[in-house]
């Protein structure tokens, strides 16, 4: 099984929000146009002025999704249990 990368994209300031839960569409439009085997994508609020989307990505992709989406960092995503 290949090791999972979560890429994140930070959003700080008032409206870190609303500006994250939107750039998740965007991630979801980019799998969709790219064809891509992926479909974990998210929002999180960390604090009132701090919020992340990101993108589970496989090793396969990282390289790609990296140069054309530039995430602002990554690490190795940990599927929760529910």
């Amino acid at each position: 099984m290949s090791r999972q990368i979560k890429l994140l994209w930070d959003f700080k300031g008032p409206a870190a929000a609303k500006t994250a839960e939107h750039h998740e569409i965007h991630l979801k439009e980019y799998i969709v146009i790219e064809k891509l085997p992926l479909n974990i994508t998210g929002f999180e609020i960390r604090s009132e002025m701090h919020a992340v989307a990101f993108m589970v990505v496989t090793d396969e992709n990282m390289i790609q999704v990296r140069d054309s989406l530039k995430p602002h960092r990554g690490e190795i995503y940990i599927e929760k249990e529910p």
